[in-house]
């Protein structure tokens, strides 16, 4: 049986801190990757691919987003939870939009657009890790449907990318989110984190794509490997400011990582430079050595 995509709702409203420090500057949605914005490239594919009702949640820095409604015919839909819940906050934004639809993150890169106008079922983008891997590995039985979801693995296929769900498996879901929506428990699970947790309740296939077909960029370091644009040139205010601290390219600045208050909230940037891990926070732009 085949069903037929009548929309997508795309992810934006998460803070993406693991990317500083350019997630301070902007949302993560919002940069440019080899010319192009990651959330515009996303809305041109599925567009091109005949999927006309586009439904994009957001959340943090909000207002960067609403240039997109004069360029675009999508709809934008708030989530006043991302600061206080995971993503299943942004399912639960959206669920009137839920029916054969795409759910999509804003910050995927797809080289080729893996958009079709029609669906056999439920599933979920898949790459083939070769060897070790920490994400999420998928183990299937005879059908291609998804049996089981660990953490970790070797040699085996792993959730990246978008996923697809059927009217069925929007109603199934939405009925289990809204059973457990106020529960505490669930503060801070993803969506998939419910999924895993019911998944005999909701069957959704594998959908298995080739390698270097989908992008996921998790950090600075990680984007530089893609783009190189980006390895001394990021045009992020923080990192030209690094740069004129140390009289340093930027691309002597790695192993970014963000760095957290005791009440878990990000306010500033860690980094390697010369062998030797510094500290930088923001916005009162303070140095420190670590």
């Amino acid at each position: 049986m085949s069903y037929k995509a009548e929309n997508a709702v795309i992810m934006a409203a998460g803070i993406s801190s693991r990317f500083a420090p350019l997630s301070y500057e902007k949302p993560k949605a919002l940069i440019n990757v080899k010319g192009e914005i990651l959330i515009e490239r996303q809305i041109r594919q599925l567009l091109e691919a005949g999927i006309d009702e586009i439904v994009i949640i957001v959340g943090y820095k909000k207002e960067s987003f609403s240039y997109l409604c004069n360029k675009y015919p999508i709809r934008i839909v708030e989530n006043k939870e991302y600061l206080t819940k995971n993503n299943h906050a942004s399912i639960y934004a959206a669920r009137h939009y839920l029916r054969n639809t795409y759910i999509c993150s804003a910050d995927n890169y797809f080289v080729n657009n893996p958009f079709e106008k029609e669906a056999e079922g439920a599933y979920y983008a898949a790459v083939f890790a070769p060897g070790e891997t920490n994400e999420w590995c998928l183990e299937t039985d005879e059908d291609d449907i998804i049996t089981e979801i660990t953490i970790g693995g070797r040699r085996q296929w792993y959730m990246l990318g978008h996923a697809f769900w059927s009217e069925e498996f929007s109603r199934s879901f939405l009925q289990i989110l809204e059973n457990v929506y106020d529960s505490e428990e669930i503060r801070n699970k993803l969506w998939e984190d419910i999924y895993r947790e019911h998944i005999r309740k909701l069957p959704m296939k594998i959908r298995r794509y080739p390698e270097n077909y989908i992008y996921e960029f998790d950090s600075l370091d990680e984007l530089r490997l893609f783009d190189a644009e980006y390895i001394n040139h990021s045009g992020s205010y923080i990192m030209e400011k690094l740069s004129a601290l140390f009289s340093a390219p930027e691309s002597a600045f790695t192993k970014l990582e963000p760095l957290r208050g005791k009440d878990g909230n990000t306010f500033g940037v860690s980094f390697l430079y010369d062998q030797k891990r510094y500290a930088f926070s923001y916005p009162d732009e303070k140095l420190t050595s670590v």
